[in-house]
């Protein structure tokens, strides 16, 4: 007798994957459900004038909240699954022997799918240099991991589409590539601290073997995880990007932050550096500034500069690095990042 059944599948993965289907299926129709549910409460339920300030600020954080939290859950797991074949130690394996220009790029690419923050960098950093990585590659691991960040992805993504969103990688990418060309172009090894280079250890990759089933509850563990640590910051963020909806003109935000005001993009990089904002919190709010007039790459480059250049991170980072190699680490990120401000504002 025939049967349908793929032996080479095990029954609990296939079990797994109808799941998987039927929960996709239900997160659609919830997305379907948004926008008529947020008008029905706003203007049917509340009384509120589809016209006035508080009706689109009230509608526009019923709107956005429950969307950002379903779109976050979603590529959160999606992401997370693809993490799951990714380790530090794999990912050394990965970069070992790679000259600078290609390694750069191949280093920043996987910077972008690695499961990596800026709480890592010293123990990566360390890694890294005993696998015999060059600098600069190092570099632009190092900084494409926290910049290009997950959520800000799937919070621009849900907010202006997959454009906006592209752009915000694409310049990511491009200042972790350039600027860790530039800083292993100069040749500053003798400003790691000493400590790093009297560290000997093989490098060993050990290889998980993981089922389907154990990707799919990792994936699961990311998503409580994040989900739970960032729900209130999205909360946060998009309660002050409605009142900005709602309330603030868009020609006095256009005047400050507009392209025509060449100033903006390195006052925006200046404001961002010693501030320390979770994605979740500050994404919300710079969608609604870029609704309200603000110039796209601005936008982007203080986003950028508060998840990028975070002082927790320099902190970190001081106890592998000199001050004159993080002095320069910062100061070339900061260019690269007002470069590309100007660069997506010329575009746009």
């Amino acid at each position: 007798m025939t049967t349908l059944i793929n032996p080479s599948v095990p029954h609990s993965e296939k079990k797994i994957f109808a799941t998987l289907a039927v929960a996709l299926v239900l997160w659609v129709a919830a997305y379907n459900l948004i926008q008529p549910l947020a008008n029905w409460i706003s203007f049917d339920l509340l009384q509120l004038a589809p016209d006035s300030q508080l009706g689109e600020s009230v509608a526009f954080f019923l709107y956005d909240v429950p969307k950002i939290l379903l779109l976050l859950s979603g590529m959160v797991f999606l992401i997370s699954v693809v993490r799951t074949f990714f380790s530090p130690e794999r990912t050394r394996a990965l970069l070992g022997g790679k000259r600078e220009g290609v390694g750069n790029i191949f280093a920043a690419m996987l910077g972008i799918v690695t499961p990596f923050c800026s709480c890592s960098a010293v123990p990566l950093f360390i890694g890294f240099v005993e696998a015999g990585i060059p600098l600069g590659v190092t570099f632009s691991f190092l900084i494409a991991a926290p910049t290009i960040n997950e959520v800000a992805i799937i919070l621009l993504f849900g907010l202006f589409g997959w454009k906006v969103a592209g752009l915000y990688v694409a310049s990511g990418l491009v200042v972790a590539i350039v600027a860790g060309f530039i800083i292993g172009r100069l040749k500053m090894e003798r400003y790691v601290a000493d400590f790093v280079w009297k560290v000997h250890r093989k490098v060993n990759v050990i290889e998980e073997k993981l089922t389907w089933s154990d990707r799919i509850e990792r994936a699961w563990q990311s998503v409580k995880e994040i989900v739970g640590k960032v729900w209130l910051y999205v909360v946060v963020g998009i309660a002050v990007g409605a009142g900005i909806h709602g309330y603030v003109p868009e020609d006095a935000l256009a005047s400050i932050l507009g392209a025509q005001a060449w100033w903006s993009v390195p006052l925006a990089v200046l404001i961002g550096i010693p501030l320390y904002s979770n994605a979740a919190g500050i994404v919300p709010i710079i969608g609604t500034l870029i609704e309200k007039g603000a110039s796209v790459g601005t936008a982007l480059a203080f986003m950028m500069s508060v998840i990028g250049l975070s002082l927790p991170e320099a902190v970190i980072l001081k106890r592998v690095l000199k001050m004159p190699l993080l002095v320069t680490f910062f100061v070339v990120i900061a260019i690269a990042i007002i470069f590309t401000g100007y660069l997506f504002n010329l575009i746009l």
